[in-house]
């Protein structure tokens, strides 16, 4: 799963703060308070010939974690969606596209945590590449000791750049030879995996987690809806490990990867004894759903 350098993106144009930059000269100040705190909000975006997907849906969520966090001299929408469009313009880009889409709290006059320091505003950053799903066919997940953080702390609905308990899960399920990391809230229930919602299938019968401890992600809220239009049983639950052991499926949810099948979860394989593949029906449904949504830039 780990991704390489994709020659394609060697000359790329990235967009901050009105301004296109070759990838070798787009930087911020050390004084920015993402380099100063992580200090900043972030959405993945795909595009799908010419068209972003769940756009509104991710600027949505910018907007609301901006707001949550008490960011100040944030830009209208309209300047985001000019900055998406002008990027993907710049850089001739159509399809198998991943947008990181990044607005800090901004600059600040000196080093320091208050947020009175930042008087320049937010910044934007816009980083598009040629990068299509990066999750192989099907992963596999270890049980990670690092507990999703919950609404007690930084709340996971704040769609905020601080990942580092989520790195923290990445970096032992490197160690355990696994792909992602599997997280769980401080009652042992399953969150998500470090960097994609989880969801298991169960005779005939799609689970996922609720949204408390993890982020409500946006392929996860396209999942439920879809399952929904066509008649399959959906619903989000407390789950346990053990639930997701004896599942039937499991599988990932995630803009970088789409829909990705689990095989195996802490050496448990993830056996289908009821045949059949509800899985492959709603990967479908969501590939036929790319093919047609989302807000045409390009």
């Amino acid at each position: 799963m780990l991704q390489g350098f994709n020659p394609a993106n060697k000359d790329i144009q990235v967009y901050i703060d009105g301004e296109l930059l070759h990838r070798d000269e787009a930087k911020i100040s050390v004084f920015d308070s993402s380099v100063q705190g992580g200090d900043a909000v972030w959405e993945g975006l795909r595009v799908y010939d010419g068209r972003v997907f769940s756009l509104n849906a991710h600027l949505d969520r910018l907007f609301d974690s901006a707001h949550a966090l008490w960011f100040q001299g944030v830009p209208p929408r309209e300047t985001v969606v000019e900055a998406i469009r002008q990027t993907l313009e710049a850089n001739d880009m159509h399809d198998d596209v991943h947008i990181r889409l990044t607005l800090t709290r901004g600059r600040k006059i000196t080093s320091g945590m208050d947020p009175r320091l930042n008087q320049a505003g937010c910044t934007l950053i816009v980083l598009a590449e040629h990068k299509p799903p990066v999750y192989p066919e099907s992963i596999t997940l270890a049980t990670s000791s690092v507990r999703r953080n919950s609404p007690m702390s930084v709340d996971s609905k704040i769609h905020h750049n601080n990942l580092i308990n989520n790195i923290m899960a990445k970096i032992e399920a490197n160690q355990a030879g696994a792909d992602a990391g599997l997280m769980l809230d401080k009652d042992g229930f399953v969150s998500e995996a470090n960097g994609v919602n989880v969801f298991l299938i169960r005779r005939g019968k799609v689970r996922t987690p609720w949204a408390d401890y993890c982020l409500p992600g946006i392929t996860r809220a396209t999942v439920i809806r879809l399952c929904n239009a066509h008649g399959i049983p959906c619903e989000e639950a407390r789950l346990s490990p053990s639930e997701f052991y004896v599942a039937d499926e499991v599988f990932t949810t995630g803009t970088m990867g789409e829909l990705t099948r689990v095989r195996a979860i802490d050496g448990r394989e993830i056996v289908n004894k009821y045949g059949g593949s509800v899985l492959e029906q709603v990967q479908e449904m969501f590939r036929e759903l790319t093919r047609s949504a989302g807000t045409r830039l390009v």
